[in-house]
């Protein structure tokens, strides 16, 4: 299991579109990956379970993964983020 905290910086946080690009960058891993805000963990291959965790700009989140590809499904996704969702 990998695990890494990363902030939210982009204003908007995650709403449908940041979180559609979120979702389609975990599932280019075959690990289970998991996004946690506070005390709430869901899957992070779920747009309505990202979405439901109402994520906002500068709000930490936690991404969670176990898996063959774990540690590059955590650090793609970390990057994603902290990129502000750009291509």
């Amino acid at each position: 299991m990998f695990v890494k905290d990363v902030k939210v910086e982009n204003q908007v946080g995650l709403h449908a579109r940041p979180a559609t690009f979120f979702i389609q960058k975990a599932n280019e891993f075959k690990s289970s990956i998991w996004v946690e805000k506070e005390e709430r963990r869901v899957n992070a291959k779920s747009l309505l379970g990202v979405l439901s965790l109402g994520i906002m700009g500068d709000t930490y989140i936690r991404i969670i993964a176990d898996g063959s590809d774990e540690e590059d499904a955590v650090e793609g996704l970390v990057a994603l983020v902290k990129s502000g969702f750009a291509d």
